[in-house]
């Protein structure tokens, strides 16, 4: 699986949002790109991530 362009193992079959979590990501702070197409943050519950899976993730970062 490639997660922002960097080739990463998938531990085992889980659901984006458990992976994320388990990468440390605050979901409020960020959005997620797979395989070209924005995942609505009520999605990450029930999609799926496999090892061919592309992930882009952006955090947002206030400041001034």
């Amino acid at each position: 699986m490639f997660i922002n362009g960097t080739l990463h193992p998938l531990r085992a079959s889980m659901t984006l949002k458990a992976f994320l979590e388990s990468e440390g990501y605050d979901l409020n702070r960020i959005a997620t790109e797979m395989n070209g197409q924005i995942v609505p943050k009520s999605a990450y519950e029930n999609t799926l991530i496999e090892d061919s899976t592309r992930l882009e993730v952006v955090s947002f970062v206030g400041g001034g």
